[in-house]
């Protein structure tokens, strides 16, 4: 009985929810209606925006930097070539090429075009955004190309061919679904996709099929297949020389999972920890990252650590683990990559990048390679034929490096560095702590002016997110040197918990119903901006996107004393009902699920959309989002608007039509969003 009455109350409490709310009609995002509300407030935000005199200058020169062709082309190698998509002022949707690694390492390399995105929408009148390329080890004469109708995460996946530069005909063809394919050989692929049966409720596969070359999709072979309240299954192949691994994560949570092998035909369920992340196979060696602490043959891995065993014997459940990296209390695996015979590890300590290679001899040898700091180091491509790696390296004022690494013998020299887009000698960086409501230490780093007085008069830009274990890094920004610090302004990065800063505790210590603990944070750091007189309430911005979208939507309804001006862009903002849009499902373990009343009741303390109210002294907040995009649901942001403008407030409102989750899918499309944004913030904090 008493579960019956509990069921009940969930029941009426969603009815009393979807009959208050009167907005509900914006999240039919094709809606004419809706649309046509989209089209007014574009408008009315484009008409104010757009006549300031400094929003012209703002694009312009964001633009600029977009189209440089002094840009670093960011590399991927397959086989004995580099390949790099590409986007400029004549090739607005981007072109994908490629080059030798001997030409891509010299001053003038010689690009060949292998696929002409701009030609490709405008034969298919589609307005394609490419979403990257799967090569078929080891010849890479034949891909999957991954491509998106305006630039979401569902893609229609097809095969090309290298060698005539053309799509296959009656070749590999998957139909438009937020799924993956992998090669296993030249007639094979393993697929995750909606083959038509359904989806999870967070919109992802359930189910990976062997699709052998000249069948029918629809009579591909069920190799696996997950429950319906799943987050999503996939699968995937990891090819070496010796043989290609295939793989399959079933992944009951955002943060839990099962691994299994297809071994001869055979499905084996890895006896593994649900919270431990595989990361790759190097050598025949699995690595797995440890989200939680573990025991297990009498040995003790803290958290955070990232150990190994031998694929063999993880198969036969009778493993060995060795030891690879067990971080500090204020340090954390940033990233892994593999070479042909190393294993390189990107360390983050104290919120600073290192660099190290592992070799496997029958124990993990270390060695540290000597990387350019303080800054941010992030892997970008590593040889499976040689030890050869890419590595780049920046800070706030340093733009990125990219350099070419021997990962064995520990050396690299420099390929090639972004132009300095502004006078970046003019400013210095400086990393504070101030303490959070629980007592809790929270770095953030200030980018400003060498000459700035501590008056509380300097216009200041906060930025974090505070989310699924993602860091938040020293990085060069041109758009935001060039729009934001050469106007006078001071710019913030806060390490907030939530993110991944300091490994799995830093993100767990966020969660559910601690979810308070990140919003105390930020609100913990605009206050040490004011209590330090770098800024004051009147002369402080906030900028989140996605997750970072519902931070700012948390900062300004509950403390509108802090914040003068807001960009709340792609956001979560109505959490009862998040989980019901899009991906929105799979995001519970993170945020809770709102239908079970003891969960509702801390998500409802913050929810921006449910405890936004009239007669509030809120700052004039500018939201943005993408039709197009089909993670985030435009609806959160569109309802808001709606919310907050009926209840008297002044706000401003952009929706691009295309874009995806990033809101952009051109460079124009780029230029004008951080034009809108950074006119958005001088009005407000400099004029």
């Amino acid at each position: 009985m008493k579960k019956y009455s509990l069921i009940l109350f969930v029941i009426m409490t969603q009815l009393s929810f979807a009959q208050n709310d009167s907005y509900l009609w914006l999240e039919d995002v094709e809606n004419e209606k809706a649309l046509n509300w989209v089209e007014e407030w574009n408008k009315k935000t484009l008409d104010v925006l757009t006549e300031h005199h400094d929003y012209e200058g703002i694009y312009n020169k964001n633009l600029e930097i977009y189209n440089s062709t002094d840009r670093i082309p960011e590399p991927t190698i397959f086989g004995n070539f580099i390949y790099n998509f590409w986007q400029d002022k004549e090739h607005k949707r981007g072109i994908w090429r490629r080059t030798t690694i001997e030409s891509y390492l010299s001053k003038a390399p010689g690009w060949e075009t292998i696929l002409d995105i701009d030609d490709l929408s405008g034969k298919d009148n589609i307005k394609w955004v490419f979403k990257g390329a799967s090569g078929l080890y080891s010849d890479y004469d034949k891909f999957l190309i991954s491509l998106s109708k305006g630039g979401g995460d569902a893609v229609v996946i097809k095969e090309f061919d290298v060698q005539t530069k053309s799509f296959v005909e009656n070749g590999f063809y998957i139909p438009e679904a937020k799924g993956n394919a992998s090669w296993i050989d030249k007639n094979t692929l393993m697929v995750s996709t909606d083959f038509g049966d359904g989806v999870t409720t967070s919109g992802y596969p359930r189910q990976v099929k062997i699709w052998k070359r000249g069948t029918e999709l629809k009579d591909a072979k069920l190799v696996f297949e997950g429950e319906k309240d799943n987050m999503g299954v996939w699968g995937y192949t990891i090819p070496t020389q010796d043989k290609t691994y295939q793989l399959i994560m079933r992944y009951m949570t955002f943060y839990t999972a099962q691994y299994y092998v297809l071994e001869k035909g055979k499905l084996v369920e890895l006896e593994l920890p649900d919270d431990i992340e595989l990361a790759g196979i190097v050598n025949d060696m699995v690595i797995l990252r440890l989200k939680s602490d573990w025991e297990v043959n009498d040995q003790f891995y803290k958290q955070g650590s990232v150990i190994t065993a031998k694929y063999n014997d993880l198969l036969r459940g009778k493993p060995d683990f060795y030891l690879l990296v067990e971080p500090g209390e204020r340090s954390s695996v940033a990233g892994l990559s593999s070479t042909k015979n190393m294993l390189l590890v990107n360390m983050l300590n104290n919120v600073k990048g290192e660099l190290y290679a592992y070799k496997w001899d029958g124990s993990w040898r270390k060695q540290k390679i000597n990387v350019p700091e303080p800054g941010n180091i992030s892997l970008a491509a590593s040889d499976e034929n040689s030890d050869n790696f890419f590595f780049y390296f920046e800070n706030f004022l340093e733009p990125a490096t990219l350099y070419y690494g021997d990962a064995a013998a520990g050396e690299y020299n420099k390929v090639k560095s972004l132009p300095t887009f502004f006078p970046t000698k003019k400013y210095k960086v400086q990393q504070f702590e101030t303490t959070s409501k629980d007592g809790t230490k929270i770095p953030y780093f200030v980018v400003g002016p060498k000459n700035m007085k501590p008056d509380g008069n300097n216009p200041t830009l906060l930025y974090a997110y505070g989310g699924f274990e993602v860091p938040e890094l020293p990085s060069y920004s041109a758009t935001t040197g060039t729009a934001w610090l050469e106007k006078g302004g001071v710019y913030v990065l806060a390490n907030i918990r939530g993110g991944g800063e300091f490994g799995p505790k830093w993100h767990q210590a966020g969660l559910k119903a601690n979810r308070q603990r990140v919003y105390d944070d930020f609100h913990a750091v605009a206050g040490d901006l004011v209590s330090r007189k770098i800024t004051s309430p009147k002369k402080l911005g906030i900028f989140g996107g996605s997750n970072g979208g519902l931070l700012v939507g948390v900062a300004f309804t509950q403390r509108p004393d802090l914040y003068q001006a807001v960009v709340c862009a792609v956001p979560l903002l109505d959490m009862k009902r998040y989980n019901k849009l899009l991906a929105g499902a799979s995001w519970m373990a993170e945020y809770g699920n709102p239908d079970i009343p003891e969960e509702w009741e801390y998500i409802s303390k913050y929810s921006p959309y449910q405890n936004v109210k009239k007669g509030m002294n809120y700052p004039e907040v500018f939201f943005t989002t993408s039709t197009r995009d089909d993670r985030v649901h435009p609806g959160h942001a569109r309802k808001m608007v709606a919310k907050m403008s009926d209840m008297g407030y002044k706000i401003y409102y952009f929706e691009n039509i295309e874009g995806g989750h990033a809101a952009a899918s051109t460079n124009e499309q780029r230029a004008r969003m951080y034009a809108l944004i950074f006119t958005y913030l001088q009005m407000k904090l400099m004029n």
